[in-house]
């Protein structure tokens, strides 16, 4: 596997080697000894899959706490625009994002660690995402922040009336206004 470095240290796009021939192809979606060898020490305890629809954003949410999670997330369907928020008070990166078109033909991944906030916008008619967790979902730790923050000035790449929101999702606080973040 191939890491890429982005803007925001410890956010990293993991390319994997594809092995390709006439019968279509091959490739390690997850190799723990490498991904320690080159992106840090992990123990993935869940793996989620979602499938959602054109204009679907889902975002921007976080655990906190002793809950927080760090993610690897790839699509197996589709097309959807990842995006990483640095919400660690006092890091040098805080209120920065980093974005990857994740796809069914790149097979990209993108490696989220804990203190980001992270959302995903479904670009193709029909997305299958999924992820591993280090951590087990709880729900009493929640967080999210407002996809539309005009702070962060996201481009989520889907004109704002074709966008398909939980209702939960529509109601985060800002950034600025966020009553949960980490520390750095």
């Amino acid at each position: 596997m191939n890491v890429i470095e982005t803007k925001i240290p410890g956010v990293v796009i993991i390319e994997p080697r594809i092995f390709a021939d006439a019968r279509g192809y091959f490739f390690e979606s997850f190799n723990q000894k490498e991904f320690e060898e080159k992106v840090g020490p992990i123990h993935f305890v869940q793996d989620n899959e979602s499938k959602s629809c054109y204009g679907v954003l889902r975002g921007l949410h976080f655990q906190k706490g002793k809950d927080a999670q760090s993610k690897l997330v790839r699509v197996v369907k589709g097309a959807v625009l990842d995006v990483a928020v640095d919400i660690r008070k006092g890091s040098p990166t805080f209120g920065q994002w980093v974005s990857v078109e994740l796809t069914e033909e790149n097979h990209l991944q993108i490696f989220i660690p804990r203190g980001f906030a992270h959302g995903f916008s479904v670009l193709s008619e029909v997305a299958i995402f999924q992820y591993k967790c280090d951590n087990l979902y709880a729900p009493q730790s929640e967080g999210a922040i407002a996809w539309n923050d005009p702070d962060l000035n996201i481009d989520w790449r889907i004109p704002e009336d074709k966008i398909i929101l939980s209702p939960k999702d529509s109601h985060h606080p800002l950034l600025k206004d966020a009553s949960y973040l980490f520390e750095y």
